[in-house]
């Protein structure tokens, strides 16, 4: 099937950009204990795996070049989150790692994170999410 055009009312792109928002205010919500913005949210999400990051691979994961991640790198290293550290093996790449204080706030977020997705998601059909995550890849690739 071939995408045809649709109305503003209808555009996919909109529709995201207001869940988008809508997402956002969710998740500021339910975290404001943490007192962190969204892009520290997003580092720290993309971090709560444990693997260190050189800034160019979280600038990749969450989606923003890493001279716009700096500035976020810069408040959590202060708020005790993350340390900049030389990577072994080359020192011209700084590795991004989690301190204790960020893996307390990186494990809460990904528990937000999972409940509200299961929270947003239960109950749709399989096929639906499948397409979303289509749709998703999609778009990210037009961006890239």
């Amino acid at each position: 099937m071939k995408y045809e055009s649709v109305p503003s009312e209808r555009s996919a792109l909109l529709a995201l950009q207001r869940a988008t928002h809508a997402t956002l205010h969710l998740i500021a919500t339910e975290l404001v204990d943490l007192d962190l913005t969204a892009s520290e949210i997003n580092a720290l999400a993309n971090l709560a795996d444990g693997r260190g990051r050189t800034v160019s691979q979280l600038g990749a994961a969450v989606g923003t070049r890493p001279t716009t991640l700096t500035g976020v790198l810069d408040r959590l290293e202060r708020r005790g989150h993350i340390t900049r550290g030389v990577r072994a093996g080359d020192r011209r790449s700084v590795l991004i790692e989690l301190t204790g204080s960020g893996r307390a706030a990186a494990d809460l977020i990904g528990r937000t994170l999972a409940d509200l997705e299961h929270r947003a998601l239960d109950g749709l059909p399989a096929e639906s999410i499948a397409g979303f995550y289509a749709v998703l890849d999609a778009l990210t690739k037009e961006g890239s």
